[in-house]
């Protein structure tokens, strides 16, 4: 398990991580999702190396994350981190080598994630010369040619139209069902609630929330959706209860004050038919902003 234990960090008068804490296990895919600014990126380099805490460990299988294991770690910066001039299927060789793979193994290795990953043909080429989508297909290739038993992305789907982006969430399902750890930040929040185990929202430096979607729903605002009576005016009346919204016949109701989904159901049956009732279930979009927003008034 790979876990980051009271990690902070400071940049002069800018505390950039505050005690960030949470743990991506074995064959989990983990998405650390969080604004620009909110500490994901620093938080990654500091699991690779690249930048040292001031307080806090990284931990792999227990033991404090080091140089050798870095080696053993797959990552995808945000910012491509690929030599421009330098012909891919090269640089993926050397990069492999770098990671301590013999070079047979390491020839055979760029076959076979080039091919996965649809670059195959481009190998040959100068990564200059590529299209930005199949330069980030070359980036996670880069990430996974030396075999590693962690895999940590920043943005991976930056870029990449939706074929590829199927590609790589096949990719990255097979590596997490072989054991792998794989956490990897994203602003696609859609993307993450689909593909993800579990997800850690951070702000403003600290874990404002770690856990699957349905237990982050779990502590969300009750919502119903009502469908049928005449818009929202049943629903004002009711102590407990606000309209969210209306869209046609459709009325988004939220409860608070012990408010009852029961009185909600009677009164929507009194103003007229009721052709559907159920419990909303926010998408990761909208906890995402209500666990944020919660936290900044905290």
């Amino acid at each position: 398990m790979l876990e980051i234990d009271g990690i902070s960090k400071r940049f002069g008068p800018v505390q950039a991580l505050q005690d960030v804490t949470f743990a991506v296990r074995p064959g989990e895919i983990f998405g650390f999702v969080g604004s620009n600014g909110a500490g994901k990126t620093t938080t990654m380099r500091i699991v690779l190396g690249v930048l040292e805490a001031d307080a806090g460990e990284v931990r792999w299988k227990d033991a404090p994350i080091d140089a050798d294991m870095r080696r053993r770690i797959g990552y995808m910066p945000e910012e491509r981190g690929l030599y421009p001039k330098m012909k891919v299927g090269d640089q993926l060789e050397y990069l492999a080598r770098l990671h301590g793979v013999e070079p047979a193994e390491a020839r055979a290795s760029v076959e076979r994630w080039t091919t996965r990953l649809g670059v195959d043909a481009r190998r040959g080429d100068e990564v200059q010369k590529l299209s930005l989508g199949n330069q980030q297909r070359v980036q996670l290739s880069a990430a996974l040619v030396h075999d590693p038993e962690v895999l940590v992305l920043d943005e991976p789907f930056s870029g990449l139209d939706p074929t590829a982006v199927e590609v790589m969430n096949s990719v990255l399902r097979d590596k997490a069902d072989s054991g792998v750890p794989v956490i990897f930040s994203s602003h696609q929040l859609d993307l993450v609630e689909r593909l993800c185990d579990r997800v850690g929202i951070i702000s403003g430096g600290r874990m404002v929330a770690v856990g699957t979607v349905a237990e982050l729903r779990t502590d969300s605002t009750e919502r119903f959706d009502v469908v049928g009576p005449p818009p929202a005016a049943w629903a004002h009346a009711l102590p407990g209860v606000t309209v969210v919204s209306v869209e046609g016949t459709r009325t988004r109701v939220e409860l608070t004050d012990g408010a009852s989904d029961q009185d909600v159901l009677r009164a929507a049956l009194a103003a007229g038919p009721v052709h559907e009732f159920r419990r909303y279930q926010p998408p990761l979009t909208d906890l995402y902003r209500d666990v944020v927003t919660s936290g900044a008034a905290a």
